[in-house]
């Protein structure tokens, strides 16, 4: 997919056709698409670097040009909601304007497309580049709360779990933070290189705002890294809890088997066909069972002492 669109008397449009000061935003882009935006002296080999889902963060400037490529947080890949992973956005900077190519539609971009990005103008090129970065370190961290949620609720289910749902789903929460931490220090390599750039250039209000970014972003990795802390030692507490509880279970079923062992003796021994006491007394079934009874509840309150129920 792709869009154009300019900002005119401060208000964000949408183009048919290219002009100076635009932002350029290519979604899964088909071939024609990528030939149509080479057009303006952008290098394909730019747009392409976006579209591999492998391709690391970098920063790099050719012909006048800067392509940065960053990992940005997605939820809800692989049909699963409670799944976090990231992919890379390319950020092209060229003469005619910025140019964003991305595998997936995303959310944040939707923010500057539907005019809730305060002070967003497509002729503020470098400075638009900063709001996108400034806003990937804000999804972070919202993705990052999120999880956190997520893990704090499974929590509360460790004391009475024994099914391996919950281990699992903490196991995706891990992973989504590993996903996280690795993508945001490549993000920082990347932040830090930019301060430094030369053909990035910045007015005293855009170096404020790269500040920020590089602030959130380091937020970020601190709280991925607290997080993924947190995590591993509730994933130990959760797979003691559930060793614990089955203990608790095979002890009561050993409990519950030493009581109902005993009539089974007892009355095992009277159907032997040997002599034994009060066989042939008239009420040797009721004083048998009345022992019976006597010696389980015996047995019981000998086993709730040493705290075996």
């Amino acid at each position: 997919m792709l869009q154009i669109f300019k900002t005119v008397d401060n208000t964000l449009q949408e183009l048919n056709q290219f002009e100076n000061d635009v932002w350029i935003n290519l979604t899964n882009p088909t071939e024609s698409e990528i030939q149509r935006v080479s057009k303006l002296g952008i290098e394909t080999d730019l747009i392409r670097a976006a579209l591999d889902e492998e391709e690391r963060s970098h920063i790099e400037a050719d012909n006048g040009q800067i392509l940065i490529i960053i990992d940005i947080p997605v939820i809800g890949r692989e049909d699963d909601d409670d799944f976090h992973t990231t992919i890379p956005l390319g950020i092209i900077l060229a003469d005619q304007g910025v140019v964003t190519v991305c595998l997936y539609e995303n959310t944040f971009l939707k923010d500057f497309i539907n005019k809730r990005i305060r002070g967003f103008y497509t002729n503020y090129k470098n400075r638009f580049v900063l709001q996108i970065l400034l806003r990937t370190s804000t999804r972070y961290l919202i993705y990052l709360r999120r999880i956190d949620n997520k893990s704090s609720k499974i929590e509360k289910e460790l004391h009475k779990s024994l099914k391996n749902s919950e281990l699992i789903e903490l196991l995706k929460l891990e992973k989504s933070l590993v996903y996280f931490s690795t993508s945001l220090k490549s993000n920082e390599v990347v932040l830090e290189r930019l301060r430094r750039m030369a053909e990035f250039k910045m007015y005293e209000e855009d170096a404020e705002l790269l500040d920020d970014v590089i602030i959130e972003n380091k937020q970020a990795i601190e709280m991925a890294t607290i997080y993924s802390s947190i995590l591993s030692g509730t994933m130990d507490a959760f797979a003691s809890v559930i060793s614990n509880n089955l203990n608790m279970v095979m002890k009561f079923l050993a409990s519950v088997t030493i009581v109902l062992a005993i009539p089974t003796i007892v009355f095992s021994f009277y159907g032997m066909n040997v002599a034994l006491p009060l066989q042939n007394h008239p009420l040797a079934y009721v004083v048998t069972i009345a022992v019976t009874i006597f010696v389980s509840i015996i047995s019981i309150f000998a086993l709730l002492k040493n705290k075996m129920f």
